[in-house]
């Protein structure tokens, strides 16, 4: 059972896949290259998740399965069904989708349904920065970078290289610390952010503060709500109270 944040009753999983790479033959250069036949695609081969609110960061891996590809993604799977909001660094565009592969492919049904958060897309729709890449994101907002690591990790974990995977998880892990980290600077320019804390009472929806202060009203056509901002993350929220606005 996952124990919640104070202040929220939303299950927050936050996940960073890592894949191996396509396996082809082909004509031409070095580089510049004519796939004449794929070999075998890339799939996920380790998963680095957190839940929001704890401080344990874990991983699985594939060669924790005996290279079961099947069996490892039943743990995916097993994660992803607990998870209310499920967040990660162009979740929406890579993560999700290569989970949704993996799910289909091994005979899963949809996991049951979450929400998701991707600090990807906060990043390039609320700010001008000039890499959004995790790692660029971390050293801009100071608050930590990705480990260094070469291609030989992959390669090693493709020989079954047990050095290379305990690089490999030391890797995926440390994106999953600066995901939140990153995701902790962002959230209250989030517009659009699903609400964690579904509880009474004028509390933070993002974050579950009771530390809030009003903030003025906000008008709607026919009726206002009080307007609230949070002094522990800084996003702005209304109260669920509506006011008729009298004519």
């Amino acid at each position: 059972m996952v124990k919640l944040l104070n202040g929220t009753n939303q299950k927050c999983l936050l996940v960073d896949f890592e894949t191996s790479p396509n396996i082809g033959l082909s004509w031409g250069g070095k580089w510049e290259v004519n796939i004449i036949d794929f070999i075998e695609e890339g799939r996920i081969i380790s998963l680095a998740y957190k839940w929001f609110g704890q401080k344990k960061v874990s991983c699985i891996t594939i060669e924790q399965f005996g290279y079961n590809h099947k069996k490892f993604i039943t743990e995916v799977h097993k994660l992803f069904n607990e998870a209310d909001i499920i967040m990660a660094h162009n979740g929406d565009q890579f993560d999700i989708k290569m989970a949704n592969r993996e799910f289909i492919k091994e005979g899963f049904m949809p996991p049951a349904p979450y929400k998701t958060i991707d600090t990807l897309k906060i990043a390039r729709s609320k700010f001008k920065f000039t890499s959004n890449k995790l790692d660029d994101l971390g050293e801009f907002l100071g608050v930590g970078r990705k480990i260094k690591v070469d291609k030989d990790v992959w390669k090693g974990c493709m020989a079954h290289d047990q050095d290379a995977w305990r690089k490999m998880a030391k890797y995926n892990k440390q994106d999953v610390v600066l995901l939140e980290n990153v995701y902790l600077k962002l959230r209250a320019w989030h517009t659009s952010h699903p609400t964690l804390a579904f509880i009474s009472g004028t509390v933070c929806k993002i974050c579950g503060s009771q530390n809030v202060v009003s903030q003025g009203e906000k008008k709607m056509k026919k009726y206002k709500r009080k307007q609230y901002q949070c002094r522990e993350c800084g996003s702005w929220f209304c109260g669920d109270e509506k006011i008729l606005i009298l004519r």
